[in-house]
């Protein structure tokens, strides 16, 4: 795949995740965009999704963050695994919110990457914050 522009590898890269992703479609994920370094996934909040208090339970919206984050970090077909992250809540997500996290590259040395990823609802309100850090690993997610 070294022939492949960076944005076909970041496609292939990515259909060659959503092949396999059970965990995402379980619960609703969708990607919208990848290009290199970065992700766009989308999950509409359902009557699954809701916890008691009515509201989008914090470990969906933080899925929703961590497969933004896994798709842009793997965007380069270098394969790389979640090291540690950590989410800022700042609004409640409703049932019927279409919610859409942005996952941007900040920073890479070696095997490591920082990712920064936005989680807002149709209305553009910030829902999250969240910011992760990989670890990459040998191989290659969409194999040549």
């Amino acid at each position: 795949m070294t022939s492949l522009s960076p944005q076909q590898l970041a496609e292939a890269a990515a259909a060659a995740m959503l092949a396999s992703d059970r965990a995402s479609k379980h619960i609703g994920i969708a990607l919208e965009a990848v290009s290199p370094g970065t992700s766009t996934m989308g999950m509409t909040v359902e009557d699954h999704l809701v916890n008691g208090l009515e509201v989008c339970h914090g470990g969906y919206i933080f899925s929703l963050a961590d497969t933004a984050m896994a798709f842009a970090s793997n965007s380069a077909n270098i394969p790389n695994l979640a090291q540690s992250a950590q989410i800022t809540f700042l609004a409640p997500a409703r049932l019927g919110d279409r919610l859409t996290a942005i996952a941007t590259e900040t920073a890479r040395a070696g095997r490591n990457g920082i990712y920064d990823v936005a989680v807002r609802n149709q209305t553009g309100v910030l829902i999250a914050v969240f910011r992760g850090q990989t670890r990459a690993i040998k191989g290659e997610v969409a194999p040549q």
